[in-house]
C-alpha cells in the first residue's frame, strides 16, 4: 500500500529539487566521423587540438576485440551512443564521455587497428582501413555521430557530475579514474606527478599494468595520506571517505609536511621491511590492507618516534598479522583501525 505524503512534505520534496538542481544548458552537434577525428588529430601535439582528452582519462582501456567490435556496428549501421563534450576556455571541447569511441575510430583511420574476432563481418577479420574498398572508406568517415555538448553557460559542477553519473558502476572507469576525473586539482596533480614517480615507491611496489592504468599506485598513496591523517575517523564506505578527504586537500594541503612525511616512511620501510609493501620477493602485485598496514602504521610510529630501530620483526610473517588483513571486512573502520595500530605498536614496542 502507497504511503500518503502530505502536501508540507511534497512541497518539502520539490524544494529540495530545486535548491540541488544544476544549470544544464547543452547543445547537439552532429559530425561526420572525417571531422570528428580532424578535430582531434589536428594540433594534438601542441595540445590545440578542437576536441580534447583531459589527461585524467588519456590511459587507453579498450583491448582490441572491442575496438573492433566497435568499428564493426559502425559499419553495419547500428546507432552509436552519443560522445558528451564540455565547452571549455577557449572553445575547445573536452571529452567527458566517449574517450574509447573516438581513439578507436583514430586508431582505425591511421590504421594502427586490424579488425578482429568480428561476429557478423567475418569477412573483414584482419582488414585495417587501407584494405576496405576506396568507396566504403568515403561511406565510413561520412558516418555521423552525435554529441551533446556542456555549453560555458552551464554550471561550472555540471561537467564533474556527469561525468560521475555516466561512469558510476562502470567496468571501465575504476573508483580512482573516477576520482581523478571527479576531484582533479592541486593534490591530485602532487600525487599523480611527484609522489607516484618517486624512486622509493616504485622500488617498493609493484603493479601489472593494468593495474596502473587503473590508478592503483596512486589509490595508494592517497589511502596513506588519508589514513594517516584520519584512519580513526572513517566512516560510511572508504570510496566516499577517500574523496571527501581528496576533495578537502584539493581546497589546501601542506605539501612540504606531506612531502617528508611520504619520503621518511618509504626510507623507513626500505631500510627494515625486506620486501618493501610485497609479501615476498616474487610477488607480482602490491596488496592495498599490506601497503595501508605498513606504510600508515609505520608513519605513526615515526611521529611518535623518529629514531626507532625496530629489531624484532617475527611478527611480520605471523598467523596473527596474516589473519588480521586477510580476513573479510577490510573496509570496516575497526578492521582498518586493527591493521595500522598492529603495525605501529609492533614497531614501537617489539
Amino acid at each position: 500500500m502507497n504511503n500518503i505524503l502530505s502536501v508540507k512534505e511534497k512541497e518539502n520534496a520539490e524544494k529540495e529539487i530545486l535548491e540541488h538542481q544544476k544549470i544544464v544548458d547543452f547543445d547537439i552537434k552532429e559530425f561526420t566521423i572525417e571531422l570528428l577525428i580532424s578535430k582531434y588529430i589536428k594540433g594534438l601535439e601542441n595540445d590545440e587540438n578542437d576536441i580534447f582528452i583531459p589527461e585524467y582519462q588519456r590511459s587507453f582501456v579498450w583491448n582490441k576485440n572491442r575496438q573492433s567490435k566497435f568499428i564493426e556496428s559502425i559499419l553495419i549501421g547500428l546507432p552509436i551512443p552519443y560522445i558528451f563534450t564540455a565547452d571549455v576556455d577557449n572553445g575547445r571541447l573536452e571529452v567527458v564521455d566517449g574517450t574509447q569511441r573516438l581513439r578507436t575510430l583514430v586508431d582505425f583511420y591511421n590504421n594502427n587497428l586490424k579488425l578482429v574476432d568480428l561476429d557478423l563481418l567475418k569477412k573483414l577479420n584482419n582488414f585495417t582501413f587501407i584494405d576496405l574498398l576506396k568507396a566504403r572508406q568515403r561511406k565510413f568517415l561520412n558516418s555521423t555521430i552525435r554529441m551533446i555538448t556542456l555549453t560555458d553557460k552551464s554550471d561550472e559542477d555540471v561537467r564533474f557530475l556527469l561525468f560521475e553519473r555516466i561512469n558510476t558502476g562502470s567496468d571501465i572507469l575504476k573508483d580512482m579514474e573516477k576520482r581523478k576525473g571527479i576531484f582533479g586539482g592541486k593534490f591530485m596533480d602532487f600525487v599523480y606527478k611527484e609522489c607516484s614517480i618517486h624512486p622509493l615507491f616504485k622500488k617498493l611496489t609493484i603493479f601489472t599494468s593494468k593495474l596502473e592504468k587503473r590508478g592503483e599506485p596512486q589509490e595508494l598513496i592517497i589511502r596513506f595520506f588519508a589514513y594517516s591523517e584520519r584512519y580513526n575517523k572513517v566512516s560510511g564506505g572508504v570510496n566516499d571517505f577517500l574523496n571527501k578527504f581528496t576533495e578537502d586537500k584539493n581546497k589546501g594541503f601542506d605539501k612540504f609536511s606531506m612531502w617528508k612525511e611520504f619520503t621518511n616512511t618509504l626510507k623507513f620501510v626500505d631500510k627494515y621491511f625486506p620486501y618493501g609493501f610485497k609479501k615476498s620477493k616474487t610477488s607480482q602485485k602490491t596488496p592495498r590492507v599490506r601497503f595501508d598496514s605498513i606504510s600508515v602504521g609505520s608513519n605513526l610510529a615515526l611521529r611518535e618516534n623518529a629514531f626507532i630501530k625496530p629489531k624484532n620483526f617475527e611478527w611480520l610473517n605471523s598467523e596473527e598479522f596474516n589473519n588480521i588483513i586477510t580476513r573479510g571486512g577490510q573496509n570496516a573502520p575497526s578492521a582498518i583501525k586493527e591493521r595500522i595500530e598492529y603495525v605501529k605498536y609492533k614497531l614501537l614496542y617489539s
